[in-house]
């Protein structure tokens, strides 16, 4: 739920015929096209701006009936028409995402080695089908960053009475992430392996990129077993048995838990960049992504300004206008710095080739003479040189030689469709209050790589906000229906509850940096890793603490009701003892449908 709902202002020029449409978008040129297909005119009669995006995380990236509806109205009426969504009616059409149905198995031998995984995921796409990106993502990656020889997971959708769901936060690939740590978890504590050595034991290996999965997704490389070791180095999970005891003390069951991920930054594949260099000491960048709060206005100058050596301040970012930036993909998917800067520094490349030949006519030299460095074009072995902005300011010369003259600038536009893959381990550890199912997050511990992190604190900001993302939607965050009606029932912020600052406690995350071989940069994507780990890590956390009463498996969001029943449940079904907690025969309850058969296959139900 983004902060700013959605909005829409539109004029119409009837001197030119021309549209112009200023919308919260995630990709102003997709919608430049949308929005022309309706109207039923040429493309160049339409003009999309972005101002400042108040957040994004997929929502924004569809169009929206209103966004044609305020430019047809702005046509009729002659006059510029606005439009506004309230945010209970931004409950029930925003389109939604996740709801997912997983019945997977996955089968392993008595050395705990996984042989096969095998399911169905059965997506609601809701009232009327958007996207089956979710659903495909997801299906792709469901082994996740372990050795599985075989796999077959079969992806279905349905439809239903609820608004249509689509791309959120790391479409899809969540769901199946919390639904291969969950089998771990289970099939680790019936058939009495180590939850980390197990998952160690199947990790794919760095000896073995790049690797192709069972769904045929080529991971470039990565280091999942050193990922694993730092979270749980950082989570202290070896004094862990005291801490519980401690709060067991307190009348409080302490659990922790663990989850690795694996995301893939794909995305549509085509972006351009054109760089400019203004001879009064300004770079312009014109680039089609475009930011819902992701800080390219710091990242993206950070690039320009290393490779030109320039102040931050002398680079200006233009984006989420058509008129400015006619090609571009938008924000999606882990893919803004990721293809914007491989654009970007060939366009740069291009610059600074074409500023050596001005130079060396400048400086009456060889252009194999000139070499480009510190802001300054000089040549070799002397100390001829001169500034990038004077090199600038000559390209506008008349006499300049044919073929240099005009600006100095550059356009890259490029199409990239090899993806890459970012990748981490997260730790969470809760306390449950056993008589009201209260949960309380009280360590949250992330190690994500994303390949070369141009600024670390942009990144560890994304980490975090992917991270309370996560946790809402293992803990809190629900589109509740009258089962009856159909009505919705969390239609305000007062029903539907988003995590707070003062619910969760100071996140540890720490930055890998292995180098992507998929892009000239070693760019991943920092963007999303955050929530995709955070359900498994959650929910294996509440479960690890709930496991000596007899829970194996609470169903997200893990409310306090629901952990409360699920308490009161295995009491029932296993005779513990309200006092202790333990089973009247001494032994772990071990409930649930989990089972082995006789070709040691390990079978959960709907998750």
């Amino acid at each position: 739920m983004p902060m700013e709902p959605r909005a829409a202002l539109a004029t119409y020029d009837h001197g030119s015929g021309r549209y112009t449409l200023y919308a919260g978008s995630g990709g102003v040129v997709r919608h430049k096209g949308d929005l022309a297909a309706v109207l039923g005119v040429d493309e160049d009669a339409v003009r999309v701006v972005a101002e400042d995006v108040g957040g994004n995380f997929g929502t924004r990236n569809s169009f929206y009936p209103e966004f044609a509806l305020v430019a047809w109205a702005a046509r009729r009426l002659g006059r510029p028409v606005k439009w506004t969504c309230e945010r209970q009616e931004a409950f029930v059409t925003d389109y939604q995402g996740r709801d997912l149905v997983s019945e997977t198995e996955l089968a392993l031998d008595a050395d705990g080695n996984f042989l096969a995984l095998r399911g169905v995921n059965t997506s609601n796409v809701g009232a009327h089908a958007v996207s089956f990106i979710p659903l495909n993502k997801g299906r792709e990656l469901s082994t996740t960053v372990y050795r599985v020889p075989a796999a077959c997971v079969r992806g279905r959708a349905v439809l239903s009475n609820t608004p249509p769901t689509a791309p959120y936060r790391s479409a899809g690939r969540p769901e199946v992430m919390f639904v291969m740590e969950r089998l771990i978890d289970l099939a680790a504590r019936r058939h009495g392996f180590d939850r980390l050595g197990l998952r160690r034991r199947n990790l794919v290996p760095p000896s073995a990129m790049p690797y192709r999965n069972p769904f045929g997704m080529v991971y470039d490389s990565g280091e999942y077993a050193a990922a694993q070791d730092r979270a749980v180095t950082l989570a202290d999970w070896a004094g862990f048995e005291k801490r519980r005891v401690e709060a067991r003390g307190r009348g409080r069951y302490r659990g922790i838990g663990l989850a690795n991920y694996i995301e893939v930054a794909t995305g549509w594949p085509r972006e351009r960049a054109e760089v400019t260099v203004r001879p009064e000491g300004r770079i312009e960048v014109a680039i089609g992504t475009l930011s819902a709060g992701q800080g390219h206005e710091t990242t993206f100058a950070q690039l320009i300004a290393e490779w030109f050596d320039v102040e931050l301040d002398q680079v200006r970012l233009i984006t989420g206008d058509t008129d400015r930036a006619p090609v571009g993909g938008g924000s999606h998917s882990g893919r803004s710095m990721r293809l914007g800067g491989v654009v970007m520094a060939k366009a740069a490349d291009a610059i600074v080739a074409t500023g050596t030949r001005i130079a060396a006519w400048l400086l009456e030299a060889a252009p194999a003479d000139i070499e480009f460095s510190r802001r300054r074009f000089s040549v070799k072995g002397t100390d001829r040189a001169l500034d990038l902005f004077e090199v600038a300011a000559a390209a506008l010369r008349r006499d300049v030689p044919e073929g240099l003259g005009g600006p100095l600038a550059a356009v890259s536009d490029e199409t990239v469709s090899v993806p890459s893959f970012p990748y981490g381990s997260h730790v969470c550890e809760v306390e449950v209050d056993p008589e009201t199912g209260v949960v309380d997050i009280v360590g949250y511990i992330a190690v994500d790589d994303v390949g070369r992190a141009i600024n670390p604190m942009i990144v560890h900001g994304q980490s975090h906000g992917g991270i309370a993302q996560g946790v809402g939607q293992a803990l809190w965050e629900r589109c509740h229906y009258d089962p009856e009606s159909g009505q919705p029932l969390s239609a305000t912020f007062m029903d539907y509850v988003v995590a707070r600052a003062d619910m969760l406690p100071s996140f540890v995350t720490e930055i890998s940096e292995v180098p992507s071989t998929s892009n000239p940069l070693g760019l991943r994507g920092g963007g999303e890793g955050g929530t995709t780990p955070a359900l498994g890590a959650v929910i294996n956390a509440i479960v690890d603490a709930l496991g000596d009463l007899g829970v194996d498996h609470v169903e997200m969001p893990a409310t306090p009701e629901r952990v409360w029943r699920a308490i009161q449940h295995a009491r029932t079904s296993h005779s513990l003892s309200p006092a202790t907690g333990e089973r009247a025969s001494g032994q772990p309850a071990l409930g649930g449908r989990l089972r082995r058969t006789a070709s040691g296959l390990v079978e959960s139900g709907p998750m």
